[in-house]
C-alpha cells in the first residue's frame, strides 16, 4: 500500500492544504488515520452535554458543534471531488465558502448525538469510497478551486483536516470545560 503511505507531491494540491497533509505522519496510511480519528473524536466528546458542545473558545469562533459539522461538510466535499476525479471527470470543480456553510448548518440547534450519528454515516461512506479505489486511481489528477489535485491528495486532505480540528478541540475547547 505504498501508494497510500507515500505523501502526495506538492504538485498534487494547492499550497493551502500543506498544513493538513503534514498532519499525516510520514509513512502512515491516511485511511487508517480516518478510522483512528473516529475513535479519538468519540473519546474526546464522551460525556459532553449539548450545552457544553455549544462552547466557543473565543468570540466569533465556531462552537464545538459547528466545528464538527464543518468537518463533515468538508469531508463530503473532498470525497465528492475524489469521486469525480477518480472516475475520470476532468471538469474543473469549484471551491466552497466554509464561512457561509457554518451558520447555514444550524449545528447549534441540533443534538450532539445527532451530529455524531451523521459523523458515523459520513465516515463510513468516506472509508467505503476511498477503499474502493484501485491503486492507479489515487494518481489521477483533476482541478478543484483552480488548482490541480490528486485523489491521493484529497484523501490526505480529508484526514489532515480532521486532525487539525481534533488539535483545536484538544488545545482550545476542552481545556475550557475543565
Amino acid at each position: 500500500m505504498s501508494y497510500l503511505t507515500t505523501r502526495p507531491a506538492a504538485t498534487e494540491y494547492a499550497p493551502y492544504y500543506e498544513t493538513y497533509i503534514r498532519l499525516i505522519p510520514a509513512g502512515h496510511n491516511p485511511l487508517q488515520q480516518l478510522r483512528e480519528q473516529s475513535a479519538t473524536l468519540k473519546q474526546l466528546l464522551h460525556g459532553l452535554s449539548d450545552e457544553q458542545a455549544r462552547l466557543r473558545y473565543a468570540p466569533g469562533k465556531w462552537s464545538i458543534k459547528e466545528s464538527l459539522v464543518h468537518v463533515l461538510d468538508t469531508e463530503r466535499i473532498f470525497t465528492y471531488r475524489a469521486l469525480r476525479i477518480g472516475r475520470g471527470d476532468q471538469q474543473p470543480l469549484p471551491g466552497f465558502d466554509q464561512d457561509a456553510y457554518v451558520p447555514a448548518s444550524g449545528a447549534d440547534d441540533r443534538s450532539l448525538e445527532d451530529i455524531l450519528a451523521e459523523y458515523d454515516a459520513v465516515r463510513a461512506a468516506t472509508l467505503s469510497l476511498f477503499g474502493s479505489f484501485r491503486p492507479e486511481t489515487y494518481e489521477r489528477l483533476g482541478t478543484a478551486s483552480t488548482f490541480p489535485v490528486s485523489v491521493r491528495a484529497l484523501l490526505y486532505m480529508t484526514a489532515g483536516h480532521e486532525a487539525h480540528h481534533l488539535q483545536l478541540l484538544q488545545e482550545r475547547y476542552l481545556p475550557l470545560l475543565k
